[in-house]
């Protein structure tokens, strides 16, 4: 507008004041034309300049957009429903072969777990989760077998928990939770991979240090003629290092306490100790030790070509036991089955002695569940679909003071969402 105004007012200046035009034009109309087009020109200026803040206006805002101020937690506008909930599971079809040496013949069974996990976020800081599994009752397991002429399969209440993240890299856990402690390679030679405590936990990591510390009930209720209230308290500290770009060390150490001896068991049948020491005491089967478990581990992350690789190391000793109480394990895996056509494979020995570890939260697939075995773990797996894996998991082990041979197969198809 600006360029087109500029020829259009010196055009009519030229047609006024040539002679021809001049001589038909009084002084009053040449004086009104002027005035008209200093007008035309103030708001012209006026537009363009309204223009240009419009346009600077316009810039902040996308800017603003593009990086929004945080907002203080008090001023966060408050989650709708669909935002507060998150759901999710997994299901897992299993065919199972175990070839035990004291029994006649092997058993063949297929199974099924099927976990799904609701997680409301209640306020900025406070969520709940809640969980339910198939399988019976078991501490360390949620797998349920297919048969018995298609009865309905059980469902039980696998999670319950309130999580509190209030202060910087920190969660405060109470309830039925997951295992609050770092396991390396998360291998199960003192926690199943199934098992969810009951109690209180904290975490912390900063991405360099993390510290785990956990109050758990084996038993919260001691009421007369029943057993006694029964806990277990653990502390772990670990650190990790970036080596190398594609390459992490990550150490720790931990302590668990539980202060069991003299106590009946506390699940499952009064003689089986799930491998550990059981004595008479005045009339009644209990544990021998307490099971103050010292734990050191190590773990290394690294990229053998393109394939990611780790191995790793975990040794337990029982402080409290005088026999039989070391338990170690190690092994690597390469390869991770994720995007679909990638694959994995991995290797375990582990040698659990009988006093090593609490025998009913340790693995139960391992040498028949429990402690006091000792062998080989073959695993491998692949990624079908997103989301979908194919895995073998073959245990070839010695079981007892005897050394019975144990092998057992697991073929699986999992599927999370």
């Amino acid at each position: 507008m600006k360029h087109c105004l500029l020829p259009t007012g010196l055009l009519i200046a030229a047609l006024i004041l040539s002679s021809p035009v001049y001589a038909v034009i009084d002084e009053a109309t040449l004086q009104k034309l002027i005035e008209q087009v200093a007008t035309l020109t103030e708001k012209v200026q006026r537009l363009e300049a309204a223009d240009k803040q419009l346009r600077e206006e316009n810039i902040a805002l996308r800017k603003t957009v593009a990086t929004p101020t945080a907002l203080p937690a008090a001023d966060k506008p408050k989650l709708a429903w669909a935002e507060k909930l998150k759901i999710k599971g997994d299901l897992r079809y299993r065919y199972e072969n175990i070839d035990d040496e004291v029994k006649t013949k092997d058993r063949n069974r297929s199974r099924i777990r099927a976990r799904i996990e609701a997680q409301a976020q209640v306020n900025n800081t406070w969520k709940v989760g809640l969980g339910l599994a198939t399988g019976s009752d078991d501490p360390v397991s949620s797998n349920q077998t297919l048969g018995q002429g298609g009865s309905a399969k059980d469902i039980n209440l696998d999670l319950a928990y309130f999580d509190w993240s209030g202060l910087d890299n920190t969660h405060v856990i109470g309830g039925k939770f997951k295992n609050p402690f770092y396991k390396p390679a998360k291998h199960s030679l003192i926690w199943d991979g199934d098992y969810r405590p009951e109690g209180l936990a904290a975490k912390y990591d900063n991405g360099t240090w993390f510290a785990n510390a956990a109050f758990l009930y084996l038993e919260s209720d001691d009421k007369a003629g029943t057993q006694d209230a029964e806990s277990i308290w653990g502390t772990q500290l670990g650190f990790r290092s970036e080596l190398s770009a594609n390459t992490q060390l990550i150490i720790g150490l931990s302590y668990y306490n539980l202060p069991i001896a003299g106590s009946t068991t506390f699940f499952g049948d009064e003689d089986d100790g799930f491998g550990n020491t059981l004595v008479m005491k005045n009339g009644e089967l209990v544990y021998q030790n307490n099971y103050e478990e010292l734990e050191l581990f190590g773990e290394l992350k690294f990229r053998l070509g393109q394939l990611p690789a780790s191995v790793f190391i975990d040794w337990v000793e029982n402080q409290d036991a005088d026999a039989n109480e070391t338990g170690w394990a190690a092994g690597f895996k390469l390869g991770a089955a994720k995007k679909p056509g990638s694959w994995q494979l991995g290797y375990i020995y582990q040698d659990l002695e009988a006093d090593a570890v609490f025998g009913l939260t340790t693995d139960s697939d391992f040498a028949g569940g429990g402690t006091n075995g000792k062998g080989h773990i073959i695993k491998t797996a692949y990624a079908l679909d997103k989301n979908v894996v194919f895995a073998i998991n073959y245990f070839i082990n010695e079981k007892g003071d005897d050394k019975t041979d144990f092998e057992r197969l697991q073929m699986d198809l999992k599927l999370k969402y």
